[in-house]
């Protein structure tokens, strides 16, 4: 045995050609002819990556199957989503509003700046204004922007389908403008008389002009649902008139300043302290922590986190943390942080001298689809379980086509010709409109997971009768030779004559046989997936990913949520036919002369 393994695969004296070619065993010619063929290697090469990939990428990027966001949705391939203009840091920092995937900067000279994804679907928000003058302050909602010039007027841009921008005449004519704020949808303006201004979507956002607090508000934040205003004396007041948990659970506190959230407002104390209130369990903007380091000074919300100045400089964030948008990197905590800006997922902390440093959200390496979910995680994810369903199916159908075919082929006879009727019928039956019906009279009562084994099985116990007639036959051709007859003699049961002796004779055949299956069986698994009769969303596969990008407005307009699972799946399928033809010129030189 030893000397098997040194001849196999250990290292010995280099050889003349003659002695070489004699003594050269079967596997390290089939190496040797394998790895000279380019075009496999190559191949061979490009799929282990893949497949490290799939194994390893899901660990570090797990998918959340329960996860959507609609800010996050259809967003394009980049990751610019916080790339500041230099000419912005250059010209120093007056304001910075942070929108959907866009950010809208202002600089000492008043003029602004706009970057990352900035055409949003409907609108472009790039398409400022030829007219507009100095601004002064600037806010950004989910796809429209609103700013203060320095002459006093109001001015807005991007998506006025709910008329978040249709500023009347009378606002225009305010005079005096102390505070603006944009929502989802929906613009506030708060006048120098203490008199909050509502335009927008007022169904959806929950904003009552004639409240009975107006006339006394010095500062006002939009959640995506509701106005929260701070009165004169520090009192939070709810500017809407539907009972919401933003009104039922106002705290009885004098704040200094106000921030909020998608669903939760918080306020800050003159003392410090931290009160947030109305849905703070949702994403775990209540998750505040325990003490901070010092004061708290200053407070922003994103669109689930809060992050706070302290007042020795540092930054502290909580909440939910899916973009690390609440992980302060040490290298911002320098006691050196000024001014903080903060919008759903990004974060912008302007130094003493005028530098800029950001964390949270700077994009999607490949996009995200029509949930908001992210692509390049779903594509790991689902690349997982295409190449395990495929390869357990196969491994059903090898198991299967190596006992009928070893047993059909060793006996012959009846028993040939019963097993091979049972191979035709299986083989006969139309494989994706079974499926289907399989499917559908079963497959409703299934979970995810019940679903994905049923997927498994059924393509294995239908795909096997290829292999086992290829089995059949190369155990046809070896049975009567002389070393089979000398078992048999010896009285070795005939079971272990087929499973310990045939079947090891014929192993490079089915290698290859399993290799080209593997490709059909992934292709398979995702035509069905595609068809909508596989493994169901939420749980990603590369078919299922295909199935979602079917119609015409997600090929067109938002192209990267379709192509990228294509060319995954395409390149593992091309990769493993090649890997397969290299397996057969390597283990049966002939074929190529075929």
């Amino acid at each position: 045995m030893r000397m098997l393994f040194q001849n196999l695969f250990g290292k010995r004296d280099e050889l003349d050609i003659y002695k070489e070619e004699q003594i050269q065993s079967p596997t390290r010619t089939i190496i040797r002819t394998f790895a000279s063929n380019k075009l496999s290697m190559t191949a061979l090469i490009g799929f282990v990556i893949l497949l490290l990939i799939v194994i390893i990428g899901p660990m570090l990027y797990p998918v959340d199957l329960a996860f959507s966001e609609q800010s996050q949705q259809n967003i394009s391939p980049g990751q610019n989503m916080m790339s500041v203009p230099p000419e912005l840091v250059q010209n120093g920092i007056r304001d910075i509003a942070v929108g959907r995937t866009f950010s809208v900067g202002v600089d000492d000279n008043g003029e602004v700046y706009i970057w990352g994804k900035t055409n949003v679907p409907g609108t472009n928000v790039t398409n400022v204004p030829e007219d507009l003058p100095p601004i002064a302050r600037v806010a950004a909602g989910f796809d429209h922007v609103v700013a203060i010039g320095e002459d006093g007027q109001i001015y807005g841009w991007g998506n006025n389908r709910q008329r978040q921008i249709r500023f009347t005449r009378d606002v225009q004519d305010l005079g005096e403008i102390i505070d603006i704020a944009a929502g989802y949808q929906s613009t506030a303006i708060l006048d120098g008389e203490g008199v909050v201004h509502f335009f927008g979507n007022t169904n959806l956002t929950e904003m009552y002009e004639y409240n009975q607090y107006q006339g006394q508000i010095k500062d006002v934040v939009l959640t995506n649902n509701a106005a929260i205003g701070l009165l004169d004396d520090g009192t939070p007041v709810y500017l809407g008139s539907k009972p919401l948990p933003y009104s039922t659970r106002i705290p009885d506190e004098k704040f200094i300043k106000l921030a909020a959230t998608n669903k939760t407002v918080a306020g800050l104390t003159a003392d410090g302290r931290i009160i947030v209130w109305g849905s703070p369990n949702y994403k775990g903007e209540a998750a505040m922590p325990d003490e901070f380091e010092s004061q708290p000074i200053d407070i922003a919300g994103g669109q689930y986190h809060y992050v706070v100045k302290l007042e020795n400089g540092n930054l502290a964030a909580w909440g939910d943390n899916t973009y690390r948008q609440s992980t302060v990197p040490a290298s911002i905590n320098d006691g050196n942080n000024q001014t903080i800006y903060t919008g759903y997922y990004q974060n912008y902390a302007v130094k003493e001298d005028g530098t800029v440093q950001t964390f949270g959200l700077k994009g999607y390496l490949l996009g995200s689809d029509g949930m908001g979910r992210d692509m390049w995680q779903r594509i790991l994810n689902g690349g997982r379980w295409t190449m395990t369903i495929g390869a357990l199916a196969v491994l059903i159908a090898t198991i299967i086509g190596i006992v009928v075919g070893g047993v059909s082929g060793y006996f012959g006879g009846r028993v040939d010709i019963l097993l091979q009727r049972i191979s035709e019928i299986v083989s006969s039956l139309p494989f994706l409109p079974f499926v289907i019906i399989l499917n559908v009279i079963i497959g409703n009562s299934l979970g995810p997971t019940q679903r994905i084994y049923l997927i498994m099985i059924v393509l294995g116990l239908l795909s096997w009768p290829g292999l086992q007639r290829l089995v059949r036959a190369q155990v046809f051709s070896v049975r009567e030779q002389e070393y089979i007859t000398a078992a048999r003699s010896m009285g070795i049961r005939e079971y272990s004559i087929i499973f310990r002796h045939i079947i090891p004779n014929v192993i490079s055949v089915i290698i290859v046989s399993t290799t080209l299956s593997f490709a059909s069986s992934m292709l398979t698994e995702s035509s069905l997936s595609f068809l909508g009769f596989g493994v169901r969303p939420p749980i990603p596969t590369w078919g299922n990913m295909l199935y979602g990008a079917n119609n015409s407005v997600i090929i067109q307009q938002y192209w990267w949520q379709w192509v990228f699972p294509a060319i995954a799946l395409s390149l593992t399928v091309i990769f493993v036919n090649l890997i397969g033809d290299g397996l057969r010129d390597a283990i049966d030189p002939k074929s190529q002369e075929r």
